[in-house]
């Protein structure tokens, strides 16, 4: 009876078994299972999803890792045929490829833990506003204060919870709620790039934005105008800022969250890429008692990271340092931050008036947007104050004619700058996975040629030896950088030092950039992309990377030669 039965509970695993391009794993030798060592520090919900939270449960399989059609699965019991029988259902119903691993009771539990996911609060909200007719009530949602009491006990306060808390653990920059044609999307910006999170229906949408709404204490009734507003939370001991922002679109309303997290905005400016000479010209003109040290580059460049990074520098008690900011992105002890607020008439031009008056050491201007401003810079720069500040320009020199443009006498701007730095921000290749990898012979030609006008001197001090053979690396993806290869970002900069030279260009040629470039090339200062190139050398990005934010390719440039 007992040979029965075994033969029988074979018979069903040969059968559960049978498609092996469904299940990727001689699971009845359970021996030639591969284990998993360690639950996956995160786990997406396209992945973990794909298994009920009751079958996973029940059966004590769980999915965490989907790659195109093939989905990795962590189960405790290789020889559990219901485990099977379930598994060979999900295969066929998805039409994937699953993998299988044995895991430990522990690293089940850790994985299983992640169900509690933005789609399953996302379901709990739907199931909740189906049943509260309160929402769809216009007369009650007119009155702000029944809102609010409403949506504090929804479970929308969940599932905002929830997408907070999952673009935290991600390291998001930003967090985009946004109305589409038939529902709401949410999307997070991770190391500068934007991936959808969570789709949302239609109904849901408003309830989670006047959520945020009353969080950051903005008008929840007011969806005509932009609002902008704060608030602050904890997570993992930490607290963190959010920075909202409204805004009205033709769908609805859309909202933008920037997060703030204190440490992340205080790293050191060698932490952020600043290295070799370009390091050693900006410690220099940090080390002046006055004169304007500016940053160039587009939004999202990180020039007030970089400045955050000075300050830091500068912060004791010794210097009264003073920052006009809009919006402040991170309150830092020692520093007196003041936000501007235009509506009341509060400008960079009139609170730079104001906190001259305020025997300031040093200065910070969030940025020079008109000429007035600019004119009180450069004079705050010439009468004893250390002035920092950023401008919109592609390249650092282009500063120069760009100021000149907003009517700043040249001999002023000659006499007041330090330096000028121009930045953009790559993601790093990961750490985790990182490994060589080889590239067409072209861009190596491309990189080679980009080399020898690079002093010795230089590379030497990017720790790089000139005549050593070139590696080239990338990361091949795991759990730490969730597959992409890359995890964090750091800059690439162009530091153009205002030598007696360049200060006779700006006063007799009126900063004509041509001019520049060619004192620039003289002093062998290195260009944003040659500083990128280095980087790529060095193993810290991709060739991609520098591409995407440097004007014309690498390797494009060498098939235009």
């Amino acid at each position: 009876m007992q040979n029965n039965s075994s033969s029988s509970s074979q018979a069903v695993l040969s059968s559960a078994l049978s498609d092996e391009k469904k299940i990727n794993s001689n699971i009845y030798n359970s021996e030639s299972v591969a284990k998993l060592e360690k639950a996956p520090r995160k786990v997406e919900d396209s992945a973990i999803n794909i298994i009920t939270k009751e079958v996973s449960e029940k059966y004590q399989i769980v999915a965490f890792e989907k790659k195109g059609g093939l989905v990795k699965v962590a189960m405790v019991n290789p020889k559990d045929i219901g485990a099977l029988n379930a598994l060979r259902f999900v295969a066929e119903k998805e039409n994937i490829e699953l993998e299988i691993y044995l895991a430990s009771e522990e690293i089940f539990r850790e994985i299983f833990e992640k169900y509690s996911s933005s789609a399953e609060a996302l379901k709990e909200a739907v199931k909740s506003f189906k049943s509260e007719v309160t929402f769809n009530d216009e007369e009650e949602l007119k009155k702000e204060e029944k809102q609010s009491e409403i949506l504090k006990d929804a479970p929308v306060t969940k599932l905002v919870e929830v997408v907070i808390g999952h673009a935290i653990e991600g390291n998001a920059s930003d967090i985009h709620i946004e109305p589409m044609d038939k529902d709401y999307r949410v999307r997070f910006r991770v190391d500068g790039i934007l991936h959808v999170s969570l789709i949302m229906p239609k109904e849901i949408g408003p309830a989670v934005i006047s959520r945020i709404k009353i969080l950051a204490n903005l008008k929840i009734d007011e969806k005509r105008k932009p609002q902008d507003g704060r608030f602050r939370t904890i997570s993992d001991g930490k607290e963190i800022d959010f920075r909202v922002s409204t805004l009205p679109v033709i769908s609805g309303e859309k909202i933008v969250m920037r997060i703030l997290d204190k440490d992340q905005g205080l790293a050191s400016i060698e932490a952020l890429g600043l290295f070799g000479t370009a390091l050693e010209n900006v410690k220099k003109a940090l080390a002046e008692t006055y004169g304007m040290i500016l940053f160039t580059g587009p939004t999202g460049s990180g020039k007030s990271t970089s400045l955050y990074a000075l300050l830091k520098i500068l912060n004791s008690e010794e210097r009264n340092i003073i920052t006009l900011e809009d919006p402040i992105e991170y309150n830092i002890e020692g520093l007196n931050q003041s936000q501007i607020k235009p509506e009341i008439g509060y400008t960079f031009a009139s609170g730079l008036r104001t906190i001259l008056r305020q025997d300031p050491n040093v200065i910070m201007v969030g940025e020079i947007r008109d000429g007035e401003t600019a004119e009180l810079a450069v004079h705050a720069a010439l009468t004893g104050h250390l002035m920092f500040s950023t401008l919109h320009t592609n390249t650092a020199i282009g500063a120069i004619p760009r100021l000149i443009d907003m009517g700043i006498e040249p001999f002023l701007l000659a006499s007041s700058f330090r330096i000028v730095v121009a930045q953009r921000l790559v993601r790093k290749i990961c750490e985790k996975c990182k490994e060589e990898t080889k590239v067409p012979e072209s861009v190596r030609k491309a990189i080679e040629k980009e080399i020898e006008n690079i002093s010795e001197e230089e590379l030497k001090k990017y720790g790089i030896e000139k005549n050593k053979e070139i590696k080239f690396y990338h990361g091949k993806g795991c759990d730490d950088c969730n597959g992409t290869g890359l995890r964090g970002r750091l800059a690439i900069y162009e530091a153009v030092p205002i030598n007696e030279n360049i200060k006779n260009i700006i006063t007799e040629k009126k900063g004509g950039e041509e001019f520049i470039t060619k004192e620039r090339e003289v002093l062998k200062i290195l260009t944003i992309k040659q500083d990128g190139i280095l980087k790529i050398i060095k193993g810290m990005t991709t060739i991609e990377e520098v591409d995407r934010v440097t004007e014309g390719g690498i390797a494009l440039e060498e098939e235009n030669d």
